[in-house]
């Protein structure tokens, strides 16, 4: 869809409110779409190494925005304060010793539990879409044999496909 400067206005004050979390400057991918009645916002910003992510989808373009914004924001405050919370409670030296130590040790914190390794054959992505559907699952990993680099395909809220792939 074309977007308004009035509707871009909008995008830009509502998420220069995520900016009191952090000290630099955040960049934001926004993709506003409308499908039948519904009009869907998606954002996705990398900070430092964090992703965030939010799709939020309403009747109203502005009440998408707003969804959207709002549970930005609470997967910031929530990273911020429990990474901020940590710190004062145990220190940074602490922190460290934690995280190290065994989970019987510590506080329970999820962790990788199992690793799988696979061999990757190229394959289009329609091929990946049908591995993934066949395994049952909700994304695959493959390379990609028409830009020979790694792929995820996965499979979205409403049915369809996505396809993330790397960009430099």
């Amino acid at each position: 869809m074309e977007v308004s400067p009035a509707l871009q206005d909008y995008v830009e004050k509502r998420l220069a409110k995520l900016e009191k979390y952090f000290d630099s400057d955040i960049e934001a991918n926004v993709t506003m779409s409308i499908a039948r009645e519904s009009h869907i916002v998606e954002v996705t910003i990398s900070i430092d190494g964090l992703l965030l992510r939010g799709e939020e989808l309403s009747p109203d373009m502005y009440a998408s925005i707003d969804s959207v914004v709002d549970k930005l924001e609470r997967q910031t405050h929530k990273y911020k304060t429990k990474i901020n919370r940590k710190l004062r409670q145990k220190g940074l030296k602490e922190l460290n010793e934690q995280f190290a130590a065994s989970p019987a040790e510590a506080d329970f914190e999820p962790g990788i539990v199992k690793t799988k390794r696979f061999v990757m054959k190229p394959m289009p992505v329609e091929e990946a879409i049908l591995q993934m559907d066949l395994l049952g699952h909700n994304f695959f990993v493959f390379n990609n044999a028409d830009t020979e680099e790694i792929n995820v395909v996965y499979k979205r809220k409403d049915g369809n496909y996505g396809l993330i792939e790397p960009t430099e």
